[in-house]
C-alpha cells in the first residue's frame, strides 16, 4: 500500500475494531517517516503518536497478538525507511495526516471506552490540580479514583479512595503483571468471553505480579475528590509504574490494595482498574505538552 493511501486511513482519528491492525500499520508507518524525515509539527506529531497508540490497543482487542503486532511493526517501519522524504507521495499523506489530526490536537477532553471501563482525559489548561486521566470504580461499599493528576504538565500516578466506615489506611500498593517473568497477558477465561470476563481474573497470580508501594500518603484534596464526597486518602505511585502500564495489554486489570492496620493483624482491600487505553490517554495528554 502506498504512503498516499496510509494518509487515507488516517481520515478519522478514532478507531474501531475492524480494520485495526491495518489502521496500527498505516500509523506507524507515518510515526516513523516522520521521525525520519521531519514531517509535522509538535502538536501533530503527538497527536499521530497517541492514534497509533489507540490503534494498538484496538488492534490487539480485534485478537492481534504480540508476534503479529511486532511484524506489523517492522513492516511500516521498513515501508518508512524505503520512502524518499521529498516525494510528492509521502507530502500527500502527511498533508492528509494533518488534516485529520489538525482538530484532535486542539481538544481538551477525551473519553477512551473499554470493556469494563473507561477512561477520561483532560488536558484543559489551568493551574489547579485536577484528574488528567483518571478511571472510577467502586469495591464493595468503599469508591476509588485511579490515574493521573496534577496540574497542568504534572501528571502524577495516584490512587484517591473513600472509605464507606471512615477507616485511614496506612498504606497502599499497586499490583500489575510482572513482563519479565511471565509470557504475555493473564486472562483466566475458562470458557466465558472475554469481553465479559471479571477484572479480578485479568491479573496473573502473585507469581506473576510485579508490587509498587505508594511513595506518598496524606488526605485527599476536595479537587481530587468524588462528587458528593468530604473525605478520602490520596496515595502517590512511582512515576515508572505509569511506563509499565502504559505496556501492558489492554484487556488485562492492575489493582490497588489499601492496607489497614486492626488488633488481629493487618487487612486488605483490592480495588481493581481496567488497563484499556491508558497508553493512548497517557499519549493524549503529552499533546498538550508539545
Amino acid at each position: 500500500m502506498g504512503l498516499a493511501a496510509a494518509g487515507g486511513l488516517l481520515a478519522a482519528p478514532g478507531v474501531s475494531t475492524a480494520g485495526a491492525a491495518d489502521l496500527f500499520y498505516e500509523r506507524t508507518v507515518m510515526t516513523a517517516a516522520d521521525a525520519r524525515c521531519g514531517l509535522f509539527e509538535p502538536q501533530i506529531a503527538a497527536a499521530l503518536a497517541a492514534g497509533q497508540a489507540q490503534a494498538r490497543g484496538a488492534a490487539i482487542r480485534a485478537g492481534a497478538g504480540k508476534d503479529t503486532l511486532a511484524r506489523i511493526e517492522r513492516r511500516a517501519r521498513t515501508k518508512a525507511a524505503a520512502a524518499d522524504c521529498r516525494s510528492g507521495d509521502l507530502q500527500l499523506a502527511a498533508d492528509r495526516v494533518r488534516d485529520a489530526f489538525a482538530g484532535y490536537s486542539q481538544l481538551a477532553r477525551m473519553t477512551y471506552p473499554g470493556e469494563m471501563a473507561e477512561w477520561r482525559a483532560d488536558r484543559a489548561a489551568g493551574t489547579a490540580a485536577r484528574w488528567r486521566l483518571q478511571q472510577s470504580t467502586r469495591f464493595g461499599w468503599d469508591q476509588m479514583t485511579f490515574g493521573l493528576a496534577g496540574r497542568e504538565g504534572a501528571n502524577a500516578l495516584m490512587a484517591v479512595a473513600t472509605f464507606s466506615d471512615g477507616r485511614a489506611p496506612y498504606a497502599a500498593r499497586l499490583i500489575v503483571r510482572d513482563a519479565d517473568v511471565t509470557l504475555g497477558p493473564y486472562l483466566d477465561a475458562r470458557g466465558q468471553q472475554l469481553s465479559h470476563l471479571p477484572l479480578a481474573r485479568r491479573l496473573p497470580p502473585p507469581a506473576g505480579q510485579r508490587t509498587y508501594a505508594a511513595e506518598a500518603r496524606s488526605p485527599a484534596g476536595s479537587d481530587l475528590l468524588p462528587k458528593g464526597t468530604k473525605t478520602g486518602w490520596a496515595f502517590r505511585f512511582p512515576a515508572d509504574a505509569a511506563q509499565v502500564l502504559s505496556q501492558l495489554d489492554p484487556r488485562e486489570a492492575i489493582a490497588v490494595e489499601f492496607l489497614f492496620a486492626g488488633s488481629g493483624g493487618d487487612a486488605a482491600r483490592r480495588a481493581y482498574v481496567e488497563v484499556g487505553d491508558f497508553a493512548a490517554g497517557r499519549a493524549f495528554l503529552q499533546v498538550a505538552n508539545r
